[in-house]
């Protein structure tokens, strides 16, 4: 059975972000609130082995990368030197 929730002293920048939320989706402003929850607290649950797997089938549709490994790593390395 459904419930029913008010809530109170919703920060503004949150209420018209779930407002602009809800009109790019269509849909009202409860029914975005009550997306956004169950995105955060009923998120699907997978195993990290099929979460490596799809990672990997994502990758594996990439472009080969000019850059090695090597390569990259260096590239952090000098960028972390450059900010400090």
């Amino acid at each position: 059975m459904a419930t029913t929730l008010t809530l109170k002293n919703i920060p503004d920048d949150v209420y018209r972000r779930l407002k602009a939320a809800a009109e790019a989706h269509r849909r009202s402003l409860n029914g975005e609130a009550i997306v956004c929850l169950e995105s955060v607290l009923l998120p699907g649950r997978i195993s990290p082995a099929e979460r490596v797997a799809r990672a990997r089938a994502m990758r594996a549709t990439l472009p080969r990368s000019k850059f090695k490994l090597r390569d990259i790593d260096a590239m952090k390395r000098e960028g972390r030197r450059d900010r400090g």
